[in-house]
């Protein structure tokens, strides 16, 4: 891994972790605002909970060493989490200022995800 991509990674994982562990916070402690917003989405206010805990869980993941699988798994929860986010705003015709939050976590998932290092990627197994 070249220096360039090993500093790609860590900013981008880094900024990945720091926006999904407040995110987490907020909607752990239930926020008036995030509970306007996932009322105003339709969506139990219960999920805001198990979003908070998969969030943080995800971030250990992707954070530790070792365990390609489990980043694997973090990293997919992530982007299947942010783009659902991405599509109900959409959906719902909010505007961009409601989207760009969860654009951005996406973005850094896919940045992080692809120039993690070798020693955290999945190795293929010949059969």
């Amino acid at each position: 891994m070249t220096k360039r991509n090993k500093i790609i990674y860590w900013i981008a994982t880094i900024w990945l972790s720091l926006g999904m562990v407040s995110t987490g916070v907020v909607q752990l402690l239930k926020v008036k605002e995030e509970i306007a917003l996932f009322t105003n989405l339709g969506y139990p206010l219960y999920l805001m909970t198990i979003l908070a805990i998969w969030k943080f869980l995800g971030v250990i993941a992707v954070l530790i060493p070792k365990f390609p699988l489990l980043k694997e798994w973090a990293y997919a929860g992530f982007f299947f989490a942010m783009s659902g986010a991405v599509f109900s705003h959409l959906a719902h015709g909010d505007g961009a200022k409601e989207f760009f939050g969860p654009i951005l976590l996406l973005i850094l998932t896919v940045v992080s995800w692809y120039f993690r290092p070798e020693d955290r990627k999945m190795t293929s197994v010949k059969l």
